[in-house]
């Protein structure tokens, strides 16, 4: 994904640990991030979101959970704010690599050749690191040539990761990319920079970062798209919120447009939004 919740565990909380942190402590927190993103927690991450609070709450000084979702609940203004963001990417992660579900660029490049011609518009949602939105305009690049007339928006709810997405610098042992891609898309460190890369200004004058929540209540994205990638999010909703974000996308999605999902995503309730074109890709009815 792109953001998707971590997986790591660690020793159950409970009255002794740092910060108190209870049972109640985690069902305000899972009501809270579902209100917030949309995200569905289930009873086994009570540890994994103990040990992702307990260092937001260090940096801020809090000396109990429930001090400080009771302030986050409270809290009003611009600070108020920037902790509910900090609150989100605090309990969200980030997996990701280049040309990650391979089998969806071969589709890509082939849409691309189709509408070749006239502006095309991707939507890249929750792009992450950037891996996933840079390997999309490798793609529009090698298919349509450096004058393509494609642009990428790209967008996440975390909005820290988004912000490294945008620098484009990335180890030189990156997983997924070639020897050749190397050559043709990226920049290498020297000196103090040697052991990184950068994307090269081909790649970035096709893309548009932004932060996006999909459970905002209005979608102000501009023109239709005629193509979304939102792989590996929505099996972190519930079914209620996964149909709204479903009929959403529909709307923001030209006639035809392809919709491509991630390998443990299936959307065959909602045939009626779309159906199904290949290995996790969908077309817009």
């Amino acid at each position: 994904m792109t953001a998707a919740l971590a997986t790591q565990k660690t020793t159950e909380p409970g009255r002794d640990s740092e910060f108190g942190f209870v049972a109640a402590d985690f069902e305000r927190v899972r009501k809270l991030i579902y209100q917030r993103a949309g995200i569905s927690l289930h009873a086994g991450k009570q540890a994994m979101v103990y040990s992702r609070l307990s260092r937001r709450l260090r940096e801020l000084g809090h000396t109990s959970a429930g001090d400080y979702l009771h302030w986050l609940e409270q809290a009003q203004g611009a600070a108020a704010d920037q902790e509910w963001q900090e609150f989100i990417n605090c309990l969200t992660t980030n997996l990701t690599s280049f040309f990650r579900e391979d089998h969806h660029f071969p589709v890509l490049a082939a849409e691309l050749t189709k509408r070749k011609g006239g502006k095309q518009r991707i939507w890249c949602n929750a792009a992450s690191t950037g891996e996933e939105p840079y390997s999309i305009a490798m793609t529009v690049l090698d298919t349509l040539g450096p004058q393509a007339a494609v642009r990428v928006v790209c967008s996440d709810i975390d909005t820290k990761v988004l912000a490294q997405a945008k620098r484009g610098v990335y180890p030189d042992d990156a997983r997924g990319l070639s020897a050749e891609m190397l050559k043709r898309h990226f920049m290498r460190g020297v000196g103090g920079n040697s052991g990184s890369i950068r994307v090269m200004p081909d790649l970035t004058r096709l893309l548009e970062f932004r932060p996006f929540n999909l459970m905002d209540a209005s979608w102000s994205l501009g023109e239709p798209f005629d193509i979304v990638f939102c792989r590996n999010v929505m099996i972190y909703f519930d079914a209620p919120t996964q149909r709204r974000v479903l009929e959403r996308m529909h709307r923001v999605l030209c006639p035809n447009g392809l919709l491509f999902a991630g390998h443990s995503e299936n959307f065959n309730e909602s045939r009626d939004l779309f159906r199904l074109r290949g290995k996790t890709v969908y077309e817009r009815v």
